[in-house]
């Protein structure tokens, strides 16, 4: 039985943001993957097109999430569903760190405005 203990997941860093990746083929999953994402206060990610959906549910702070150009302030508790081919955009606009819970398939890659592709190791 596979079990991930806090101690043993994997952190990355990009952006300015931490991704902390409990499940992942490397760990046993052999469709989903699940991470903790850590966006510092005054943090915005550049935008970002998934080609997987992606269920991002927040836990603790606030964000702003733009979804191809329609902007909605989450709060802790709310849930966004990005579907394969939405433009992604994450600020945290607030003074504490928001943290927050995803889950994806396995294969998730994001282009980036300038056309850079971004294959996420905590995602693959």
């Amino acid at each position: 039985m596979p079990v991930i203990r806090s101690s043993e997941a994997k952190t990355h860093e990009i952006h300015g943001a931490r991704f902390v990746s409990y499940a992942t083929p490397l760990t046993g999953s052999k469709e989903l993957c699940a991470w903790r994402g850590e966006f510092p206060a005054g943090i915005t990610a550049p935008a970002h097109t998934v080609n997987r959906e992606e269920i991002l549910h927040l836990l603790i702070g606030e964000l702003l999430v733009t979804l191809d150009g329609r902007t909605e302030r989450i709060t802790a508790g709310d849930t966004v569903i990005v579907n394969p081919g939405t433009t992604l955009g994450v600020e945290n606009p607030t003074d504490h760190t928001a943290v927050s819970w995803v889950t994806t398939s396995v294969g998730l890659e994001a282009e980036l405005a300038d056309g850079t592709r971004i294959v996420p190791p905590w995602a693959n």
